[in-house]
């Protein structure tokens, strides 16, 4: 074949040369029927094993059996059929520690192994690619949606900006980063999309505002290794040190084969100021606003302040105005409402 394409070559007959490299491209450089060949290959996480081998189904199904025949007799445990599965790697994808694992087969990529070497190869016939799920896009992207389009996240609206920007950003920077191994990892432009619009809403619902005068306000580019990308940032300016920065995307969706998940994990809750605590830490009470002797006064339902054919107290209609069950008081206001005062108090 190779004496052809020089011959073709030397009359000049490009149509011929195109023609004897795609016949040349759709014949295997090695038997791939070879019926002595065997490969296997063993990778276990935690309590997640995967087997890639390379034979016939048969024998697959023996090694099955026998493992099931180990963990029984030696190990006394139970394999389970369902979930223990034979999967063709050309023609299906089997799922491991979140991704979706299949053998490459095409003749149309190909690349030079060198730049010496003048000849292609077709380099993805027979290499394992990792794939990004369609579930895990659609699972990820469910917490930000409502009735299918994105929406704001209620609980964070009270927040900072810089803790709503950077609550969306790492949970979308640790996303990214477990799936950067992927060949397709710019699934996650959907997840992207979904994200940032929520997180937009927040801070649009937030300021009463919109989500456009939103992006045009925290928008900033970043440098990364492949060129300026757009992201959001928030900044929380500090005297004599350096601002805070809390920032949502800016991550380039490109497969990196050498990606390392250097993502801090968050220890803390998710939404850790309290309006509770707030007052607390105030030290002042609520009715007389002293700061001696700070207790908290609580009721079990808003329903019970109401009494039938009774003007509530003070303390009850400041509870009732606040729509709180609690309310932070000193000793001597404390006393008075459990005593029932007679008069109303001061607040």
């Amino acid at each position: 074949m190779e004496q052809a394409i020089a011959r073709a070559r030397r009359r000049g007959d490009r149509a011929e040369v195109r023609s004897l490299y795609r016949r040349l491209h759709s014949l295997p450089s090695q038997d791939p029927n070879d019926p002595g060949y065997r490969r296997l290959r063993y990778c276990r996480y935690a309590d997640d094993t995967l087997l890639g081998f390379a034979g016939p189904r048969a024998e697959a199904e023996q090694i099955r059996q026998r493992l099931a025949a180990f963990l029984r007799d030696d190990l006394m445990l139970e394999l389970s059929p369902d979930k223990t599965l034979i999967t063709h790697a050309r023609s299906q994808r089997a799922r491991f520690l979140g991704y979706e694992i299949s053998v490459a087969g095409t003749d149309r990529r190909t690349r030079r192994p060198s730049v010496s070497d003048r000849r292609n190869r077709r380099s993805l016939n027979g290499t394992v690619v990792l794939h990004v799920p369609a579930a895990v896009v659609k699972a990820k992207s469910a917490p930000y949606l409502s009735r299918g389009k994105p929406a704001r996240r209620n609980p964070m609206i009270n927040e900072a900006d810089y803790n709503i920007v950077g609550r969306f950003g790492a949970e979308y920077r640790g996303i990214v980063g477990y799936y950067l191994l992927a060949g397709d990892v710019q699934r996650l432009h959907r997840l992207r999309w979904v994200m940032e619009t929520s997180m937009l809403k927040t801070l649009a619902s937030k300021h009463h505002s919109s989500v456009s005068k939103m992006a045009a306000r925290f928008k900033a580019k970043i440098p990364t290794p492949h060129g300026l990308r757009t992201c959001f940032e928030a900044t929380v300016e500090r005297a004599g040190r350096n601002p805070l920065v809390s920032r949502f995307g800016g991550i380039p969706l490109k497969r990196q084969k050498t990606a390392v998940l250097t993502d801090r994990v968050s220890t803390g809750p998710v939404y850790p100021n309290k309006e509770l605590i707030r007052r607390l830490q105030k030290g002042r009470c609520e009715l007389c606003t002293r700061t001696d002797n700070i207790q908290m006064h609580h009721v079990r339902l808003l329903a019970d302040l109401n009494r039938p054919g009774q003007p509530p107290p003070a303390w009850a209609q400041v509870m009732g105005t606040r729509r709180r069950k609690s309310l932070v008081v000193c000793g001597g206001c404390h006393d008075s409402i459990h005593g029932q005062p007679a008069t109303p108090l001061t607040q």
